[in-house]
């Protein structure tokens, strides 16, 4: 594999900023899309279920996000090998292109506000876009920060980790180390969450400009990757 398609690998502070930006737009938008996961898709499979035998009125946004996350994992994986291709900064455009879509779902989410209705159009279409944002986010992931803790589902971390702390307990080489690792994002994560949450209550859907902007700081200080 050549240089310019290999993959980038993530600086130092990467993984915990994106784990706060995960935590953070998937607690806003659950809040603020009734009860709509957009960083995983896991939640919304058992949301799902349980509207089978529970009919609710929001199961449309989570049917239709699911294709919109599926179709940004795809999308994404086709760029990253075009820019890889070009020799391009495959992880700083992949940043720019989360931050596009997460300014554009505060926009919609702000102009639909205040909605009670989930079957809403503006509702809907805010949701598919931030779903969108972070289904960029886990592809990238996956792509071009190889060997790092996933940065947007948290359940396979904190498995690792307990290993890791029981390993490390038990005097096994490097335990400590790679918990280290997988440490700092599960706690920005959570940290995440926690802003997220007060940052709807506060500001609504213009909450999401937070994030924004730590993606692009993020995609400032990538440049050349």
């Amino acid at each position: 594999m050549a240089a310019s398609q290999a993959p980038v690998g993530a600086a130092p502070m990467d993984g915990p900023l994106l784990g706060f930006v995960a935590g953070y737009v998937d607690t806003l938008c659950f809040i603020g899309l009734f009860g709509l996961f957009t960083a995983h898709v896991t939640g919304n499979f058992v949301l799902i279920g349980r509207a089978l035998v529970q009919p609710s009125h929001d199961i449309l946004l989570k049917l239709l996000v699911f294709p919109v996350f599926v179709l940004f994992v795809g999308l994404t994986r086709a760029l990253v090998l075009r820019w890889q291709r070009l020799d391009a900064p495959a992880l700083r455009n992949c940043m720019l292109l989360q931050l596009l879509l997460l300014s554009a779902g505060a926009a919609l989410g702000w102009l639909a506000a205040p909605s009670a209705r989930p079957g809403a159009p503006g509702v809907l279409l805010t949701g598919m876009v931030c779903a969108a944002a972070m289904a960029v986010q886990n592809a990238y992931g996956k792509l071009l920060m190889p060997g790092g803790a996933a940065t947007t589902v948290m359940t396979g971390n904190v498995t690792q980790l307990v290993i890791e702390l029981v390993d490390w307990l038990r005097g096994h080489d490097g335990a400590r180390a790679r918990a280290a690792v997988l440490c700092w994002p599960v706690l920005a994560f959570a940290g995440g969450a926690v802003a997220g949450a007060y940052a709807f209550v506060l500001c609504g859907f213009a909450g999401l400009l937070l994030p924004a902007l730590l993606l692009a700081r993020l995609a400032w200080r990538r440049a050349d990757s």
